[in-house]
């Protein structure tokens, strides 16, 4: 137990805004270095749309081990999913953050240097296991920390920092490019700085308040409240996640496939498959073969790739000044509903040769707008629409899904894309994100607001 002196301190370093019952510049240093995981992500995510014309030369890639290569990162990811579950849920958010940091910095060295093709497919693999483990882990952690009130806001946080990372790492592919077909090796081995700073970052991060409470370890519990918010706050927060943890709705052995919570679970796995099947990494990944195909060259195929982080940047700021004003549910069903209505357009330029000029205005269209509403906001409610007990397991089985669906989504691209013409997965994307508005219109319910206990008791109530 800390001693009164030791409460009154870290009451006072606390509060900076009394008008508040939490430090939110704490908290949001809290969820910033935490985020850093999602940069990396952004990193790992982004730098193979640069290096691709590169590697199709140097390995001879065809159209499917082109999409194997690009794919193995996701594979890597469900992996990293399932590493970080069990390693969040037996010894803590902040271990499996460090692991993740560790795998980043590894793979981001060694891959480099990578001397064939199955050599640089195992190492992509390694570091999509870092990539996965961030984004399971950035956003329950942030969520867990954050008060409700300011809980969108933060876990969009990480959404950022992916942009930042996609937007740094094309603008560094482009300027690579000209550096001869071995630039590739620079432009992962560059990666290697970010994860470095990430490993110290999370030297720094106190552990899960709602984890150390889950694990009886309510003291620890108490200390991090405090630093977070006034002692009324730590107090009423560590009397809401107790209830939650001793409850007997959701099970003494709580599943994430029992009763009380397969909803959840289920409306959980469909947002995450439905974020990746709306097809826009499509346009993140294989940007280089988009623009190609209405007669670009290489220069302009790496530019496009910035114009696309620009404005994927600037959106995805809207979207965190948004989330806890508009709410979680709006945003997603606008966004759906626009992307189908902008993939045909898009669908049409592309099969009949429109300039390159207008073919991009409307991918940054879809890019804006997947930015300022899907992009975020499924993280945002995979974080918070699950029960305390059962938050790592859930989140899981949520995220591997969402990388199962990656995986699909770019191995078939360029197969489809053979068969079909560039143009021709977009109008199924097109009906894919008309049928995500239906879901989400009938079954997402709102969650601005609310505690995480609030929604674990609204999902019991109901």
């Amino acid at each position: 137990m800390p001693t009164d002196g030791k409460i009154i301190q870290l009451h006072s370093e606390s509060m900076i805004n009394q008008s508040k019952p939490y430090n939110s510049s704490y908290v949001f240093r809290l969820s910033f270095v935490s985020a850093l995981g999602g940069y990396l992500f952004g990193f790992d995510f982004a730098v193979i749309s640069g290096a691709l014309p590169f590697l199709r030369s140097q390995f001879a890639l065809t159209p499917a081990t082109e999409g194997f290569l690009t794919g193995t990162l996701a594979l890597g990811c469900i992996a990293g999913c399932i590493a970080a579950g069990k390693i969040a849920e037996r010894y803590g958010r902040r271990p499996g953050l460090m692991v993740a940091a560790m795998v980043f910095a590894a793979s981001s060295v060694i891959i480099a240097f990578s001397p064939g093709l199955i050599f640089f497919i195992i190492l992509r693999f390694i570091a999509g296991v870092g990539v996965g483990m961030a984004s399971m882990l950035c956003p329950m952690y942030i969520a867990e920390i954050s008060p409700a009130s300011i809980r969108g806001r933060n876990v969009a946080i990480n959404q950022l920092t992916v942009v930042i990372g996609i937007l740094i790492t094309n603008l560094v592919n482009y300027l690579l490019a000209d550096n001869g077909p071995e630039a590739w090796r620079w432009m992962f081995g560059l990666g290697t700085v970010p994860a470095l700073i990430f490993v110290l970052g999370v030297l720094w991060l106190p552990e899960s308040p709602r984890w150390l409470v889950k694990r009886n370890r309510i003291a620890d519990a108490r200390l991090v409240l405090l630093k977070i918010g006034t002692p009324d706050f730590a107090e009423q927060t560590l009397r809401a996640v107790s209830e939650t943890m001793t409850s007997a709705t959701v099970g003494a052995k709580a599943s994430v496939w029992g009763k009380a919570v397969r909803g959840a679970v289920i409306v959980g796995i469909t947002l995450a498959v439905f974020q990746q099947f709306c097809g826009i990494n499509v346009v993140f990944n294989y940007t280089s073969t988009i623009f190609a195909s209405v007669g670009s060259n290489l220069n302009q195929q790496l530019f496009e790739t910035i114009s696309i982080g620009i404005v994927n940047l600037i959106f995805t700021l809207l979207a965190m000044w948004q989330v806890d004003k508009i709410g979680r549910r709006p945003l997603m069903m606008f966004g759906s509903l626009c992307l189908s209505i902008i993939y045909i357009f898009l669908a049409v330029m592309l099969q009949q040769h429109f300039p390159a000029k207008l073919v991009s205005v409307f991918v940054l269209l879809a890019i804006s707008t997947y930015a300022s509403t899907l992009a975020p906001v499924t993280w945002v409610l995979i974080s918070e629409i699950f029960p305390n007990k059962v938050r790592s397991e859930a989140t899981t089985v949520a995220i591997v899904s969402l990388w199962s669906a990656y995986f699909i989504l770019v191995f078939t691209f360029p197969i489809l894309a053979k068969l079909l013409g560039t143009y021709g997965p977009f109008y199924l994307y097109a009906g894919i994100c008309l049928a995500g508005f239906l879901f989400i219109n009938i079954k997402v319910r709102e969650t601005k607001g609310q505690t995480l206990e609030q929604l674990e008791e609204n999902l019991i109530r109901h």
